[in-house]
């Protein structure tokens, strides 16, 4: 089984780009924080996963995040290898997320609440009307099961 979850924050802001055949893809990078600080130093570290997006979830992501925002990702890890153009005898290997499915973490305050489904555009809209597209559940009495 090949499955990844991450929970951290985007280290840019996301940019929407287009394949030849019109597709949309969006590659980010991803601050994990490490579950346990260093015995040493007292330090948390980080590591900096790279994660690439398709379609939909593409624009989602770049529509709803930006450089900072704390986000939550589901996917699969993908590995790869490349020629490097200068020294034709090194090569380079890569691991990335290809990310399935997305959703917003942290607080109201920090990604305007919510979670991934089918994202009404944002295309021109100010953050109060992106607000509006979510339903705050006060407690949990409000939750229908």
């Amino acid at each position: 089984m090949n499955s990844v979850i991450l929970v951290g924050r985007l280290t840019a802001d996301p940019e929407l780009r287009q394949i030849q055949s019109g597709t949309s893809t969006c590659r980010f990078t991803v601050a994990v924080d490490r579950r346990f600080a260093d015995k040493q130093t007292g330090e948390r570290k980080a590591d900096f996963i790279s994660c690439t997006a398709w379609g939909k979830t593409a624009e989602f992501v770049c529509d709803y995040f930006s450089k900072g925002k704390l986000i939550g990702i589901t996917g699969s890890l993908r590995t790869g290898s490349y020629t490097d153009k200068k020294h034709s005898d090194v090569t380079h290997y890569t691991t990335d997320v290809f990310v399935d499915t997305v959703e917003f973490c942290g607080g109201k305050n920090d990604n305007s609440g919510g979670s991934s489904g089918s994202a009404p555009s944002a295309q021109s809209r100010s953050d109060d009307s992106v607000l509006a597209d979510f339903e705050e559940i006060l407690s949990d009495g409000d939750v229908p099961f």
